[in-house]
Protein backbone atom coordinates (compact mmCIF):
# COMPACT_ATOMS: atom_id res chain seq x y z
CA UNK A 1 0.00 0.00 0.00
CA UNK A 2 0.85 3.96 -0.93
CA UNK A 3 2.67 5.43 2.12
CA UNK A 4 0.37 8.00 2.14
CA UNK A 5 -1.84 8.30 5.75
CA UNK A 6 -4.82 7.99 3.82
CA UNK A 7 -5.00 6.00 0.63
CA UNK A 8 -7.54 6.44 -2.37
CA UNK A 9 -8.11 3.89 -4.94
CA UNK A 10 -11.50 4.48 -6.91
CA UNK A 11 -12.70 1.60 -8.86
CA UNK A 12 -16.16 0.34 -11.03
CA UNK A 13 -17.78 3.52 -8.79
CA UNK A 14 -16.31 2.81 -5.41
CA UNK A 15 -13.72 4.53 -3.91
CA UNK A 16 -11.84 2.78 -1.08
CA UNK A 17 -10.68 4.80 1.49
CA UNK A 18 -7.69 3.21 3.99
CA UNK A 19 -6.59 4.71 7.18
CA UNK A 20 -2.65 3.66 6.70
CA UNK A 21 -1.06 3.84 9.82
CA UNK A 22 -1.06 0.85 10.42
CA UNK A 23 1.87 1.20 12.98
CA UNK A 24 0.34 3.27 14.96
CA UNK A 25 -3.25 1.77 15.00
CA UNK A 26 -4.36 4.22 12.90
CA UNK A 27 -4.09 6.99 15.18
CA UNK A 28 -5.66 10.30 14.29
CA UNK A 29 -3.01 13.20 13.64
CA UNK A 30 -2.54 16.32 11.62
CA UNK A 31 -1.02 14.23 8.69
CA UNK A 32 -3.74 12.11 8.49
CA UNK A 33 -6.92 14.48 8.89
CA UNK A 34 -5.34 16.70 6.10
CA UNK A 35 -4.89 13.57 3.62
CA UNK A 36 -8.58 12.12 4.86
CA UNK A 37 -9.85 15.89 3.68
CA UNK A 38 -8.16 15.86 0.60
CA UNK A 39 -9.29 12.30 -0.57
CA UNK A 40 -12.70 13.49 0.86
CA UNK A 41 -13.05 16.31 -1.52
CA UNK A 42 -11.89 13.90 -4.09
CA UNK A 43 -14.82 11.25 -3.93
CA UNK A 44 -16.73 14.48 -3.76
CA UNK A 45 -15.47 16.17 -7.32
CA UNK A 46 -15.67 12.59 -9.28
CA UNK A 47 -18.44 12.07 -10.21
CA UNK A 48 -18.09 8.44 -11.04
CA UNK A 49 -17.88 7.74 -7.44
CA UNK A 50 -20.93 6.13 -6.75
CA UNK A 51 -20.17 4.39 -2.53
CA UNK A 52 -17.46 4.57 -0.31
CA UNK A 53 -15.97 2.10 1.83
CA UNK A 54 -13.63 3.64 4.63
CA UNK A 55 -11.51 1.08 6.65
CA UNK A 56 -8.78 0.58 8.27
CA UNK A 57 -4.70 -0.69 7.25
CA UNK A 58 -3.68 -3.51 9.54
CA UNK A 59 -5.75 -5.14 12.85
CA UNK A 60 -7.00 -2.29 14.00
CA UNK A 61 -9.52 0.82 12.83
CA UNK A 62 -8.62 3.45 14.39
CA UNK A 63 -7.73 3.83 18.20
CA UNK A 64 -8.66 7.42 18.27
CA UNK A 65 -6.25 10.59 18.00
CA UNK A 66 -2.54 10.74 18.25
CA UNK A 67 -1.84 11.49 21.68
CA UNK A 68 2.15 10.81 21.52
CA UNK A 69 1.83 13.60 18.99
CA UNK A 70 -0.44 16.41 20.81
CA UNK A 71 1.80 15.49 24.27
CA UNK A 72 4.84 16.21 22.21
CA UNK A 73 3.69 19.48 21.47
CA UNK A 74 2.91 21.32 24.60
CA UNK A 75 1.67 24.57 24.78
CA UNK A 76 0.98 24.78 21.07
CA UNK A 77 -0.94 21.48 21.77
CA UNK A 78 -4.92 23.94 21.75
CA UNK A 79 -4.12 25.47 18.27
CA UNK A 80 -2.60 22.48 16.87
CA UNK A 81 -6.09 20.54 17.97
CA UNK A 82 -7.86 23.53 15.92
CA UNK A 83 -5.94 22.49 12.82
CA UNK A 84 -6.84 18.63 13.39
CA UNK A 85 -10.26 18.88 14.04
CA UNK A 86 -10.85 21.45 11.38
CA UNK A 87 -9.89 18.74 8.11
CA UNK A 88 -11.55 16.16 10.15
CA UNK A 89 -14.54 18.08 10.49
CA UNK A 90 -14.08 19.26 7.42
CA UNK A 91 -13.90 15.54 5.76
CA UNK A 92 -16.90 14.49 7.82
CA UNK A 93 -19.15 16.64 6.69
CA UNK A 94 -17.73 15.92 3.27
CA UNK A 95 -18.34 12.26 3.67
CA UNK A 96 -21.86 13.24 5.25
CA UNK A 97 -23.21 15.06 1.98
CA UNK A 98 -21.82 12.83 -0.45
CA UNK A 99 -24.92 11.13 -2.51
CA UNK A 100 -23.04 8.05 -2.49
CA UNK A 101 -23.40 6.05 0.55
CA UNK A 102 -20.20 5.62 3.03
CA UNK A 103 -20.17 1.96 4.46
CA UNK A 104 -17.41 1.48 7.47
CA UNK A 105 -15.44 -2.17 7.30
CA UNK A 106 -14.50 -1.92 11.35
CA UNK A 107 -11.96 -4.88 12.75
CA UNK A 108 -10.36 -4.22 15.88
CA UNK A 109 -11.03 -1.67 17.95
CA UNK A 110 -12.54 1.89 16.96
CA UNK A 111 -11.76 4.33 19.68
CA UNK A 112 -12.56 8.20 20.36
CA UNK A 113 -12.16 9.84 16.75
CA UNK A 114 -12.40 6.50 15.31
CA UNK A 115 -15.76 5.51 17.00
CA UNK A 116 -17.00 9.10 15.93
CA UNK A 117 -15.88 8.56 12.13
CA UNK A 118 -17.87 5.02 12.31
CA UNK A 119 -21.06 6.96 13.75
CA UNK A 120 -20.59 9.57 10.44
CA UNK A 121 -21.16 6.43 7.86
CA UNK A 122 -23.75 5.39 6.53
CA UNK A 123 -23.80 1.59 6.98
CA UNK A 124 -21.04 -0.26 9.06
CA UNK A 125 -20.35 -3.75 8.50
CA UNK A 126 -18.44 -5.02 12.20
CA UNK A 127 -16.03 -7.98 12.86
CA UNK A 128 -17.45 -9.85 15.76
CA UNK A 129 -14.44 -9.22 17.56
CA UNK A 130 -14.30 -5.46 17.37
CA UNK A 131 -14.44 -3.08 20.19
CA UNK A 132 -16.30 0.26 20.38
CA UNK A 133 -15.29 3.08 23.11
CA UNK A 134 -15.71 6.91 23.34
CA UNK A 135 -12.37 6.92 25.73
CA UNK A 136 -12.10 10.83 25.46
CA UNK A 137 -12.55 11.82 29.10
CA UNK A 138 -10.81 8.77 30.20
CA UNK A 139 -8.04 10.86 29.35
CA UNK A 140 -9.32 14.80 29.77
CA UNK A 141 -11.02 15.36 26.68
CA UNK A 142 -13.81 16.16 25.48
CA UNK A 143 -15.29 14.57 22.09
CA UNK A 144 -14.76 15.45 18.74
CA UNK A 145 -15.00 14.12 15.33
CA UNK A 146 -19.02 14.89 15.02
CA UNK A 147 -19.60 12.42 17.62
CA UNK A 148 -22.01 14.38 19.74
CA UNK A 149 -24.30 15.06 16.62
CA UNK A 150 -24.48 11.46 15.62
CA UNK A 151 -23.89 9.42 18.41
CA UNK A 152 -27.32 10.69 20.04
CA UNK A 153 -29.07 10.17 17.19
CA UNK A 154 -27.84 6.82 17.09
CA UNK A 155 -28.64 5.57 20.42
CA UNK A 156 -30.59 8.20 21.53
CA UNK A 157 -29.13 11.21 24.76
CA UNK A 158 -28.91 8.99 27.95
CA UNK A 159 -26.80 5.85 26.42
CA UNK A 160 -24.96 8.70 24.45
CA UNK A 161 -24.26 10.28 27.50
CA UNK A 162 -23.43 6.89 29.64
CA UNK A 163 -20.90 6.29 26.38
CA UNK A 164 -19.08 9.41 26.74
CA UNK A 165 -19.35 10.24 30.64
CA UNK A 166 -18.02 6.82 31.57
CA UNK A 167 -16.26 5.47 28.51
CA UNK A 168 -18.47 2.27 28.82
CA UNK A 169 -16.78 -0.12 25.74
CA UNK A 170 -19.17 -1.93 23.71
CA UNK A 171 -18.47 -5.32 21.39
CA UNK A 172 -19.92 -5.39 18.07
CA UNK A 173 -22.83 -7.51 18.97
CA UNK A 174 -23.86 -4.60 21.72
CA UNK A 175 -23.15 -1.74 18.97
CA UNK A 176 -25.09 -3.31 16.52
CA UNK A 177 -27.83 -4.12 19.49
CA UNK A 178 -27.56 0.08 19.77
CA UNK A 179 -28.07 0.79 16.67
CA UNK A 180 -24.17 2.19 16.06
CA UNK A 181 -23.13 -0.99 13.57
CA UNK A 182 -25.22 -2.43 10.74
CA UNK A 183 -24.08 -6.22 10.82
CA UNK A 184 -21.56 -8.01 12.55
CA UNK A 185 -19.76 -10.80 10.79
CA UNK A 186 -16.74 -13.28 11.88
CA UNK A 187 -13.89 -11.57 11.85
CA UNK A 188 -12.27 -12.76 8.71
CA UNK A 189 -15.16 -11.98 6.40
CA UNK A 190 -15.43 -8.06 7.53
CA UNK A 191 -13.71 -7.03 3.87
CA UNK A 192 -15.74 -9.73 1.96
CA UNK A 193 -18.62 -8.46 3.46
CA UNK A 194 -18.08 -4.57 3.37
CA UNK A 195 -16.90 -5.00 0.11
CA UNK A 196 -20.29 -6.86 -0.98
CA UNK A 197 -22.19 -4.19 0.68
CA UNK A 198 -20.54 -1.10 -0.96
CA UNK A 199 -20.41 -3.14 -4.66
CA UNK A 200 -24.10 -2.99 -4.14
CA UNK A 201 -24.83 0.28 -3.38
CA UNK A 202 -22.15 1.57 -5.76
CA UNK A 203 -24.80 -0.33 -8.26
CA UNK A 204 -27.49 1.86 -7.12
CA UNK A 205 -29.80 4.82 -7.68
CA UNK A 206 -26.95 7.13 -6.57
CA UNK A 207 -29.16 10.47 -6.91
CA UNK A 208 -31.87 8.70 -4.95
CA UNK A 209 -29.45 7.24 -2.17
CA UNK A 210 -28.47 10.93 -1.56
CA UNK A 211 -31.61 12.25 -1.41
CA UNK A 212 -32.37 9.67 1.07
CA UNK A 213 -29.16 10.31 3.12
CA UNK A 214 -30.54 14.39 2.78
CA UNK A 215 -33.91 13.65 3.88
CA UNK A 216 -33.09 11.73 7.20
CA UNK A 217 -30.45 14.39 8.17
CA UNK A 218 -32.96 16.50 7.40
CA UNK A 219 -35.85 14.76 9.55
CA UNK A 220 -33.71 15.47 13.23
CA UNK A 221 -34.83 19.49 12.81
CA UNK A 222 -37.58 20.11 10.58
CA UNK A 223 -41.52 19.90 11.37
CA UNK A 224 -43.22 17.22 9.96
CA UNK A 225 -44.77 19.30 6.92
CA UNK A 226 -41.74 21.06 6.01
CA UNK A 227 -40.01 17.33 6.19
CA UNK A 228 -43.20 16.01 3.90
CA UNK A 229 -42.23 19.41 1.27
CA UNK A 230 -38.87 18.12 1.25
CA UNK A 231 -39.80 14.88 0.32
CA UNK A 232 -41.65 16.32 -2.02
CA UNK A 233 -39.47 17.98 -4.05
CA UNK A 234 -37.10 14.95 -3.89
CA UNK A 235 -38.94 12.63 -5.40
CA UNK A 236 -40.26 14.57 -8.03
CA UNK A 237 -37.02 15.29 -8.43
CA UNK A 238 -35.60 11.95 -8.66
CA UNK A 239 -38.49 10.80 -10.88
CA UNK A 240 -37.85 12.76 -13.69
CA UNK A 241 -34.06 11.77 -13.71
CA UNK A 242 -32.32 8.49 -15.84
CA UNK A 243 -32.70 6.09 -12.70
CA UNK A 244 -35.50 7.07 -11.31
CA UNK A 245 -37.61 6.17 -14.72
CA UNK A 246 -34.74 3.23 -15.37
CA UNK A 247 -36.62 1.72 -12.16
CA UNK A 248 -39.88 2.26 -12.70
CA UNK A 249 -40.03 0.80 -16.22
CA UNK A 250 -37.77 -2.48 -14.99
CA UNK A 251 -39.83 -2.99 -12.35
CA UNK A 252 -42.57 -2.75 -14.34
CA UNK A 253 -41.12 -5.04 -17.18
CA UNK A 254 -39.76 -7.07 -14.23
CA UNK A 255 -36.64 -6.83 -15.07
CA UNK A 256 -33.49 -6.04 -12.72
CA UNK A 257 -32.58 -1.99 -13.66
CA UNK A 258 -29.35 -0.47 -15.02
CA UNK A 259 -28.75 2.12 -13.63
CA UNK A 260 -25.82 4.99 -14.09
CA UNK A 261 -26.21 6.90 -10.77
CA UNK A 262 -27.49 9.70 -12.63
Amino acid sequence: MPDEPVVLEVEKGLARLTLNRPEAGNAINLALTRSLNDAVQRCASDRSVRAVLLGGAGPRFCVGGDLAEFAAIGDGVSAHLRAVTGFLHAAISGLARLDAPVVAAVRGSAAGAGMSLVCACDLVVAADSAKFVMAYTRVGLSPDGSGTWFLPRLVGRRRAAELILTNRGLSAAEACEWGIVTSVVPEAEVDTAADALARDLAAGPTAALGAAKRLLRLSATESLETQMQHETDEIAANAGRHDGREGMRAFLEKRPPDYNGR
